[in-house]
C-alpha cells in the first residue's frame, strides 16, 4: 500500500516546507527540459538520471515534466527550426561527425532536429523559468501548505499522524 502513497506523500512533501523555493524552481525547471525533449532516447535516460541524481524537488519536475510534455506537441515545428539550422551550421559539422563517431552518441538521437532543438530550446528556457517560478513559489508555498495541513489526509500523507494511524491499524 505504502507503494501507491509514495508519490502522494512526494507531493505532499513538496508543498510541507520540506523542499524550499530555489529546490522546487529547480525542479520545476529541470522537469521542462524533460518535457520538451522526446523520449526513448538516451538523452532523455541522462537527463533523468541527471534529474535523481541533484537536490532537487523530484515532484515539482515530475509536474513540469508532465505540462511541458503535452507543451512540446505545440512546440515541435519550433524545434525543428532551431535543430536543424544547428545541425547544418557549417562551422559544426565536424562536431558532429566526430560526436556521431563516439560509441553511445547515435542512441542519443542528436541528429534527430527535433532532439536536438527541443534541447537547446530547454537549455535556453532553463534560467528564465527558474526566475519565473521561484519567486511564485516564495509566496505560493506557503499559502498552500497551511491550506493543505488543514486536511486529515494531508497530515497522514506528510507523516505527522503515521503513529497514530499504525496505532490504530495494529
Amino acid at each position: 500500500m505504502s507503494y501507491w502513497l509514495r508519490p502522494l506523500r512526494f507531493l505532499a512533501g513538496a508543498f510541507s516546507g520540506a523542499s524550499s523555493p530555489r529546490q522546487l524552481a529547480l525542479g520545476f525547471s529541470m522537469g521542462m527540459i524533460i518535457g520538451l525533449v522526446p523520449k526513448e532516447n538516451l538523452t532523455s535516460v541522462l537527463l533523468l538520471f541527471l534529474l535523481a541524481s541533484l537536490k532537487i524537488n523530484l515532484s515539482s519536475a515530475s509536474l513540469a515534466t508532465l505540462l511541458f510534455s503535452w507543451l512540446a506537441l505545440l512546440l515541435d515545428p519550433l524545434s525543428h527550426l532551431i535543430g536543424h539550422s544547428v545541425l547544418l551550421a557549417a562551422p559544426l559539422q565536424g562536431v558532429w561527425r566526430w560526436f556521431y563517431e563516439l560509441p553511445l552518441a547515435p542512441w542519443t538521437d542528436f541528429n534527430n532536429t527535433i532532439v536536438m532543438g527541443s534541447l537547446i530550446l530547454g537549455l535556453l528556457l532553463f534560467y528564465p523559468t527558474y526566475r519565473l517560478t521561484r519567486p511564485l513559489f516564495e509566496k505560493y508555498t506557503p499559502l498552500l501548505a497551511a491550506k493543505l495541513q488543514k486536511y486529515r489526509i494531508v497530515q497522514i500523507l506528510w507523516g505527522t499522524e503515521a503513529g497514530v494511524v499504525a496505532g490504530e491499524v495494529a
